[in-house]
């Protein structure tokens, strides 16, 4: 198998490769660092999320060569930081008690506890929300207590016929006087596609007891079928996902665990994928147990498309996309998908979307009636697209 990719490493902005260098901790020349734009390199650090672990090896280097101003914006931000994690701590202790007297289990996914388990450290890692896992039958229950703690929900999901179950993944909260996101997930990922369920993901859960009071989180190989699988998704257009990689790849993970899970799950190449691009960005070292991860068919073409991400500093968070953006990142995300994975997209395309409902409204109790219309109704909507252009 073709174990180095073609990457095109040297099509990168020059800014890009120092941050890699510094981020592993690469001795480089000081030529690399003459015609440097600076403000394109913090730019770059800035959008990719890699600021406060960015400032930290820098000043634990006593890099020289680092302009004063660059490293005083550097420190500015990782003090902010650094803030915004403590408050999440303290948020993340509030919506563990609440869970804990209305005995809701829940598993925290990312967030203060991340930074933790990876980098030892709260100040190290950025997160702007609060990213917890329930199973879906305490949904509505976990709701009302949110809402009377002063949360507020967004409820931007659309749907008919129960597809948000399957379809989507998580609801947002916002708490207008903390100024803080909670992210109340029932589902790893967005649908269709199989999973863990939460009773698998509960098993095999890690307590950590950095807080005063203990809180859960997923086991090793979960976590690392969470964050490659998200990191793909978003075709890992920040740098700080596949960071967290590198560093989750120099904790001991059980191989044939993580084996059995992804090829479960048809993950084998997305595994491989960021395997794959965290050696080659960061140099990570693979652990023997895991090598198999650096040879699976086609992780090396999809490491070569998600430069792409890399090359056109894509922001995939951003209200309107440019359409060739939008065309790539569909078609990278199929691709994404092994033959199963597929033909159930496929499949789910013909059960009925909210948009059929806003096309034809019926009352509920015909709602089953799109099922035979759908076709008709998708027909329609694409001709008058069609017609408007």
């Amino acid at each position: 198998m073709n174990n180095n990719p073609n990457l095109e490493m040297e099509k990168l902005p020059k800014e890009l490769t120092v941050l890699f260098s510094l981020l592993s901790s690469r001795t480089g020349q000081d030529q690399e660092l003459l015609n440097m734009d600076w403000d394109f390199f913090l730019e770059l650090a800035f959008h990719h999320r890699v600021y406060p672990v960015l400032y930290k090896m820098i000043k634990s280097q006593n890099e020289r060569r680092i302009p004063p101003n660059v490293f005083a914006v550097l420190e500015q931000a990782y003090r902010s930081n650094t803030f915004q994690m403590m408050q999440l701590c303290q948020e993340m202790e509030f919506v563990n008690r609440l869970c804990t007297e209305s005995t809701i289990p829940l598993l925290f996914l990312k967030g203060p506890v991340l930074a933790i388990e990876l980098y030892g450290d709260i100040s190290l890692r950025t997160s702007c929300d609060l990213d917890i896992l329930i199973p879906i039958a305490d949904l509505e229950r976990l709701n009302g207590i949110l809402i009377r703690e002063g949360y507020q929900k967004d409820d931007y999901i659309l749907s008919v016929l129960g597809d948000w179950k399957w379809r989507h993944h998580h609801v947002t909260y916002y708490h207008p006087a903390k100024g803080l996101k909670l992210e109340v997930h029932w589902r790893l990922h967005p649908g269709p596609g199989k999973e863990p369920s939460f009773t698998e993901l509960w098993s095999r859960k890690r307590k950590s007891d950095f807080l005063r009071t203990p809180v859960y989180y997923l086991g090793k190989e979960d976590l690392f079928f969470f964050l490659v699988s998200h990191g793909s998704r978003h075709g890992w257009s920040r740098i700080r996902w596949l960071l967290d990689i590198h560093q989750l790849l120099q904790q001991k993970i059980d191989g044939g665990i993580l084996h059995s899970l992804l090829k479960k799950f048809h993950s084998l190449k997305i595994g491989g994928q960021a395997a794959i691009l965290s050696t080659q960005l960061f140099d990570t070292k693979i652990p023997k147990e895991l090598t198999w991860m650096l040879d699976e068919p086609q992780a090396s073409i999809l490491a070569e498309q998600a430069f792409f991400y890399l090359h056109n500093q894509v922001n995939l968070h951003s209200n309107l996309l440019p359409p060739e953006v939008f065309d790539y990142h569909k078609r990278h995300l199929f691709s994404l998908m092994s033959f199963p994975q597929k033909l159930l997209y496929a499949i789910s395309t013909l059960y009925p979307y909210h948009t059929d409902l806003a096309t034809l409204p019926l009352p509920k109790y015909l709602h089953f009636l799109y099922f035979p219309l759908r076709p008709f109704l998708w027909a329609w909507r694409k001709t008058r697209k069609h017609a408007l252009s």
